[in-house]
């Protein structure tokens, strides 16, 4: 039986160890020096050299010549140590996995009373070392603290989290990583040099992309593709056939389908990945990668191919250019979001190829858009478009010109060229009428279709606004006046603001900043970076296009809820003004319940305003530009 190819490269050497200097060198160094200590905890992701390097360490320290960072390889120690030898018997290797009880660390303290047999030291390597339970560790505790002169520990684990404290304060912690391409590519050459392979460009990288940055995984993976080579050459298809890798032509075509707004061809990639046998979810994967590549060429251009995914090098570039240039940075970002929530709900799916025509529909709805909806989709599973779904005559129409032509239903270029009849609150004592009234159809407006929650804001007054008709604002008497918070903003309509150019690559926060510029002085202190650390842009339950804001605290949110301009009009309601400028006619803002510093934030419609206004922090809110009846309270 053949030895396994990670098994027959394993290192005997800190030299030979790939990719880890960060912990060859100190170690080497310590050894030279004769600075050992009596434990160490070597942790890391599986396969990346752990264990190796532990019995590399136990090698150097017992060797006849050392301790040397160069073990001579000739005395009974570092022959029982290398590779393929017997072992050693003064070096012992425990499975903490399946010894990790309390009687399993009291026999390891007796073993540990006695003296070496043969070498200088005593060695002790736990792997798995995250696997001994709490009372094993405690039982430990004593002889890892002061162990005798003889003895060292090299604990090895994966989770070094899971060590308990008491024992990782007293080791030497030192982190391996995974492997990374450039380091591992040029050692994979090598051994494929010595076993007589030759593979194809590309194969290496699949090796690689299998193996997940870990060593053993990747020569596993190896040593798989080796021995199905054929006349001592690994070909291209046959390692993405084994290794399960979507074809690279078969991701074109889908991109290219994408482009094209072909949904024939499209589906038709579809039904090749399923009758093909291939993985839906690596599929997914596989375009993803395919999209982030064309995100790097567009951000960077020919000076980001260094750095494209693991099947750009067998690819023709100019194909990669040209679908680039084709779709453009805002495409591809929302063709990455669509993917990317598409690849979480994938996870436990009953039916994968339903998934996969969902993410095809929806590629190709928002390829006829423009995706000018891909950057509002909410969830993983909902629709971009949940806007359409208002319901209403008028609505319905909207949402049919809305699959025409794309955008939010409601938005300037999808409203009617109705209006509302009524203003303000519905069911408000002053939006009712004497006498006799003429119906009229309410028609979604950016006004009327735009709301904020009242109870979000801690004590904000609703945005909803409509405006009123012409015949309607001539039959209706004098509205009755509004009175404590509520009067400035409720008699102040909303105005109308111009959609977000649909060819608006900034981001969020960039737009955001645009907005907070142009506010007034007085308002635009309530909510500047200081105070609104973050923003988030996506859909409100009922559809509509939100800006969520997170304060500070909660009494920055508070302040912002409670301000008004000099003019009398809501902080709110400014603000509000200021975004749709820049994301568009029908959006909204709301606040986070939870403030940045992880307080709740308490509405304060349901606080007394009376013992509120008398708390400790009185002085502060007289600072605020406030209406004065909201301090007539004592």
């Amino acid at each position: 039986m053949a030895l396994a190819l990670y098994r027959r490269y394993r290192p005997d050497t800190f030299e030979g160890v790939i990719g880890q200097d960060q912990v060859t060198v100190p170690l080497m160094r310590a050894l030279d020096e004769g600075k050992l200590t009596h434990a160490y905890l070597f942790s890391g992701p599986r396969g990346c050299g752990k264990t190796s390097s532990a019995r590399i360490l136990a090698r150097c320290v017992n060797c006849a010549k050392g301790p040397t960072s160069h073990p001579c390889g000739e005395c009974p120690s570092c022959k029982d140590l290398a590779t393929g030898g017997p072992g050693s018997i003064d070096v012992v290797e425990i499975d903490a996995a399946s010894h990790n009880g309390v009687d399993d660390a009291r026999e390891l303290r007796e073993r540990a009373g006695f003296a070496p047999a043969r070498d200088r030291y005593k060695i002790f390597i736990l792997d798995e070392a995250h696997m001994v339970t709490q009372q094993g560790f405690n039982a430990l505790l004593k002889i890892v603290e002061e162990p005798p002169e003889h003895v060292m520990f090299i604990f090895a684990t994966t989770e070094p989290d899971k060590v308990i404290g008491t024992i990782r304060s007293r080791t030497h912690h030192y982190p391996f990583r995974l492997v990374p391409q450039e380091v591992m590519g040029p050692y994979l050459e090598k051994i494929c040099d010595k076993e007589g392979i030759k593979p194809e460009p590309g194969v290496l990288k699949l090796a690689m992309r299998a193996g997940g940055g870990s060593m053993r995984d990747t020569l596993s993976v190896l040593d798989q593709l080796m021995v199905g080579s054929v006349e001592g050459v690994i070909t291209h298809d046959a390692a993405v056939a084994l290794l399960g890798f979507t074809p690279e032509a078969l991701i074109g075509e889908a991109i290219d389908a994408v482009i094209d707004h072909n949904g024939e061809t499209l589906y038709g990639v579809i039904q090749k990945v399923v009758v093909g046998g291939f993985d839906p979810r690596r599929f997914v994967e596989d375009l993803l990668a395919r999209v982030r590549d064309l995100l790097v060429l567009t951000l960077a251009g020919d000076s980001a191919e260094s750095v494209l995914s693991d099947t750009a090098e067998a690819e023709d570039m100019g194909d990669l250019h040209r679908q680039a240039a084709a779709l453009g940075l805002g495409q591809l970002t929302a063709m990455a979001d669509i993917i990317n929530a598409t690849l979480s709900s994938m996870t436990g799916a009953i039916s994968p190829r339903m998934r996969l025509e969902l993410l095809a529909a929806r590629l190709l709805a928002g390829a006829e858009s423009g995706f000018a909806l891909a950057a509002t989709a909410p969830t993983a599973g909902a629709p971009a478009n949940a806007a359409a779904t208002n319901s209403g005559s008028s609505a319905g129409a909207g949402a049919q010109h809305h699959a025409a032509s794309g955008g939010f239903v409601g938005a300037s270029r999808n409203a009617n060229t109705q209006q509302a009849n009524r203003g303000g609150f519905v069911g408000s004592s002053r939006n009712t009428t004497q006498g006799a009234q003429q119906p009229a159809q309410t028609v979604p407006t950016p006004q009327s279709n735009v709301s904020t929650n009242a109870s979000d804001w801690t004590g904000t007054v609703t945005a909803e606004q409509s405006v009123p008709s012409a015949s309607a604002a001539q039959s209706a008497p004098t509205q009755q006046p509004a009175s404590g918070l509520q009067s400035a903003a409720a008699a102040t309509p909303v105005a109308a603001s111009a959609p977000a150019p649909a060819n608006d690559t900034r981001s969020v926060d960039e737009k955001w900043d645009a907005a907070v510029a142009a506010l007034p002085e007085a308002i635009r202190e309530y909510v500047t970076r200081a105070k609104v650390p973050t923003v988030k842009f996506g859909t409100n339950r009922k559809g509509l296009p939100c800006l969520s804001l997170t304060f500070d605290q909660s009494l920055s949110q508070h302040a912002f809820a409670l301000a008004v301009d000099s003019n009398g009009k809501k902080a709110a309601i400014v603000v509000q003004d200021a975004v749709r400028q820049e994301f568009g006619a029908t959006t909204v803002i709301a606040p986070t319940p939870v403030a940045a510093n992880g307080d709740r934030v308490e509405s304060i419609k349901r606080m007394s305003l009376s013992s509120w206004l008398r708390s400790s922090s009185r002085s502060h809110w007289r600072k605020l530009v406030l209406p004065q009846q909201a301090w007539d309270l004592d």
